[in-house]
């Protein structure tokens, strides 16, 4: 997700900063409650059907979708030599080549062969900053995964997913020729853990506003404790910084799906989450605990005392890619940084309940 995210709340209210447009909670929400009875039906605009044009395919830098659209590749490691593959899932507003700079070569190093893309809509992709749709963003990881198999069948297939990028896996539940998901800080901010305010505000900006463009500026809501990534990430031309209301609402309709599959999630899994994360709230986190499936050794999780949102990018990202390809290697193998935390411990306890 966007590191800043789009309202906060402050003094019992909530503070939405936008491009060109600026005012208290309730004269806003009054003012976009008038415009939405004013519009009558209008609403986010509809995503176009997917026309297929021919079969998905893969070149070196690019993967052709059926219908066409392009998707930048990058990839990691050595196919000759590699143990496994794993397909990779950027964040909100970011793209592959900036969220996996560290992990794609650190897993590579361990001997895996990495692939990550650019999703419609972000980085260099066509229509950059226009949300493609939730069922589009899921066809194609759907579509990668089954491409890889297809070029690498001798390899165990993993999937995994930073933030938006984990909840795309959450709610695709690819299951066929997947030997594995790693969900790192995962999108499950759902509207059922979203403040009363901030849901209203979100359905009447997207009914009536669609093409509105948010900044998270002044939020005071840093995705990391590494300095020199913020800066990075500030001088990335790729990076979306100004973000459509149509963009917002998917992510939500995305996260929703996302807490919906949670009970059947596939396994074996690792989900990894940072106490100090300011981007996916504790709650939304917490909730998704009691909605994953029983407590079971396929299923583990990891609660990083110094681990903020961008786990493999803050300063203790060693340790957690250290974890990540440990996993891999063997999902049952004991993890490096000790800070493996059992359902219903009393360290996620004690969590939960702050």
């Amino acid at each position: 997700m966007e590191p800043g995210w789009w309202w906060r709340r402050k003094n019992e209210g909530t503070l939405i900063e936008s491009t060109g447009t600026a005012g208290g909670t309730p004269t806003l929400c009054w003012t976009l409650a008038v415009l939405v009875l004013l519009t009558g039906c209008a609403g986010v605009p509809p995503h176009s059907p997917r026309s297929a044009s021919g079969p998905a395919r893969l070149t070196t830098t690019t993967a052709v979708m059926d219908d066409d659209y392009r998707l930048p590749l990058r990839r990691w490691g050595d196919a000759r030599t590699a143990r496994g593959l794993v397909l990779a899932l950027h964040g909100f507003n970011e793209h592959a080549g900036l969220t996996f700079a560290q992990l794609g070569p650190a897993l590579a190093a361990h001997g895996f062969l990495v692939y990550a893309y650019d999703q419609r809509g972000f980085g260099a992709t066509q229509r950059r900053g226009h949300w493609a749709g939730e069922d589009n963003l899921i066809a194609d990881l759907r579509t990668l995964a089954a491409l890889l198999h297809q070029r690498h069948p001798r390899l165990p297939l993993y999937l995994v997913g930073e933030s938006m990028g984990g909840a795309e896996i959450m709610a695709a539940g690819v299951t066929a020729n997947v030997a594995g998901t790693v969900l790192i800080a995962p999108a499950v901010w759902s509207r059922d853990t979203m403040p009363p305010l901030q849901r209203l505000a979100l359905a009447i900006t997207a009914r009536a506003l669609p093409w509105l463009t948010l900044t998270g500026k002044g939020l005071k809501r840093p995705p990391t404790d590494n300095r020199a990534m913020l800066q990075t990430y500030a001088d990335d031309p790729l990076i979306i910084r100004a973000t459509r209301i149509e963009a917002l609402w998917g992510l939500t309709n995305l996260m929703d799906l996302a807490r919906a599959a949670a009970p059947r999630l596939p396994r074996p899994a690792l989900v990894l989450y940072g106490e100090h994360d300011r981007i996916i709230p504790r709650a939304a986190f917490c909730a998704l605990l009691n909605d994953l499936p029983a407590a079971n050794p396929d299923l583990r999780l990891v609660l990083y005392a110094r681990g903020w949102h961008m786990l493999t990018r803050d300063l203790q990202r060693e340790r957690v890619m250290s974890d990540i390809a440990t996993w891999l290697a063997n999902p049952q193998a004991a993890l490096p940084s000790g800070e493996e935390s059992a359902r219903g411990s009393p360290r996620l306890r004690r969590f939960c309940a702050r």
